[in-house]
Parts: structure tokens; C-alpha cells; sequence
């Protein structure tokens, strides 16, 4: 059966009060490291406070076409910044692309399926009702696990199976909360440290989908364009790509 959530926007603020906050559009595979990110970011950038909103990389660039009001957009799919490129939507020479993804198929200790010993062939047991993927029509995590699945010939094994999040997050929470036995998860999110002993994981062959490239970009509209230069300068030095390797990316 498939299940189709809400999506459900995180928010959170950081820094001190700033009459002009740094509003960051994130895909849902970045909460944990973008949140560490933040605080780092902040000890040096005391004047900024951001604001980021986590979610599907798709539902963000449907918003940002109608110009939601946010400065920067991080995206789990490369081709998102480089279409609002294209339609003049961001500050020219802004686009960026900043880390690859990577899916593993994760089950919680509480659900007895032995993901790191079965692999994907954990999705053909009987067992196994219920599968989680973020939604592919709108989800680069998505369109990844469906891919991962094709590749390695399961399927048809899975596809009435699966239930949808609306983004990686919310996906990875219907495995953690036993809606689903298991599910195609971001790395990210299986080695977060609220996920640390609380399951186990099977990372899905890189060759087995499409390459995750992840990629941003400086909104046109965006009413904090320093502060936002600063923070994308951030992701790619030292500090910041040692936190977004600790993550997986």
C-alpha cells in the first residue's frame, strides 16, 4: 500500500536577534548536520541568527518558483538550483553544488529484521510489510531508493509494499516508529546521534542509483544576501566539510 504524509516543516533559530534573520530552504537529509552547522557558524557570525526550515528538496523548488520568502536554498538534488537558475530566481553566480548523499536500508532494533546481515534481500522476507521510501516524485532520496531497488532486482518484491514520506526525515521516522519494518534511508539520518544504537543499517551500493549530488543557491529576492554568501563560504571551508563528512556526505 502506499501512504502519502504531509509535509512538515522544522524550524528552528539560532544566533542572536537580527532584525534581518538568515532564512536556509534545507533538504531533510541535512537537519542534524545543518543544525550543527548553524552553531558553529554562529560563534564566529554573532551578528546573524538563521532560521532554517527543513523538507523535500521538490516541495521547496515548487515554493521558491511562487518566491517563498527564504535567502538561501540547499537542495538534495543538484537540478533544482540550476532550474531556478535558468528562470532568473537566484543572485547570479551563486549556484554551488556542496555534497553527494548516500541511501542505506535501515531497521530498528525493535522490528528483529537483520538489515546489515540480509542487505536488500531483507525487503523480500515476509516479514517485511511495510517499506518506507521518501516520496520520488518530489524526494531525490526517493527517485534513489526506487532506483537502488530496480537495480538490484527487488522491485517488484517491494513495490506493494512501500509507504511514502514526503521527504527523508519523516520517512526515516515511519521506520523508527514501527510504521514500517524498514526503509531507504539517508546515511545522514541512520548515523545522526539520536539514531546511534537504535538500529542498524546496510549501506546500498553506490553503483546501484544515480549519483545524489547535492547543490544551493542564493535566492534573488533574499533580504540577507551577506549573511547568506558567508554561510555558503562556510559550507566548503574546513570546519564546515569536516562536519558534512561526519555525516556521511
Amino acid at each position: 500500500m502506499r501512504i502519502t504524509l504531509r509535509l512538515a516543516a522544522f524550524l528552528s533559530a539560532a544566533c542572536v536577534t537580527h532584525p534581518a534573520p538568515l532564512r536556509i530552504a534545507a533538504a531533510a537529509d541535512l537537519r542534524y548536520a545543518l543544525d550543527e552547522m548553524v552553531k558553529a557558524f554562529c560563534q564566529t557570525h554573532t551578528g546573524v541568527r538563521i532560521e532554517p526550515s527543513y523538507g523535500s528538496s521538490g516541495m521547496f523548488y515548487a515554493q521558491l518558483l511562487r518566491q517563498a520568502p527564504f535567502d538561501l536554498y540547499l537542495s538534495a538534488d543538484v537540478q533544482y538550483p540550476r532550474k531556478l537558475s535558468e528562470q532568473g530566481l537566484i543572485r547570479p553566480g551563486s549556484e554551488f553544488t556542496y555534497a553527494d548523499g548516500r541511501i542505506v536500508l535501515w531497521a530498528s532494533n525493535t522490528s528483529g529484521v537483520a538489515v546489515a546481515r540480509l542487505g536488500i534481500e531483507a525487503l523480500r522476507l515476509p516479514a517485511v510489510r511495510h517499506i518506507a521510501i521518501a516520496n520520488p516524485a518530489h524526494a531525490p532520496y526517493g527517485r534513489a531508493a526506487e532506483a537502488a531497488m530496480r537495480s538490484l532486482g527487488v522491485y517488484q518484491a517491494a513495490k506493494d509494499k512501500l509507504v511514502l514520506g514526503e521527504n527523508i526525515s519523516q520517512t526515516f521516522q515511519l521506520v523508527e516508529s514501527g510504521a514500517a519494518e524498514v526503509g531507504i534511508v539517508a546515511l545522514s539520518l541512520a548515523i545522526a546521534p539520536g539514531a546511534a544504537g537504535q538500529g542498524s543499517y546496510w549501506e546500498v551500493p553506490l553503483d546501484a542509483y544515480p549519483r545524489i549530488q547535492q547543490g544551493g543557491a542564493i535566492l534573488k529576492w533574499s533580504k540577507n544576501p551577506e549573511a547568506a554568501q558567508a554561510f555558503r563560504a562556510f559550507l566548503f571551508a574546513p570546519e564546515g566539510r569536516a562536519i558534512l563528512k561526519r555525516y556521511g556526505f
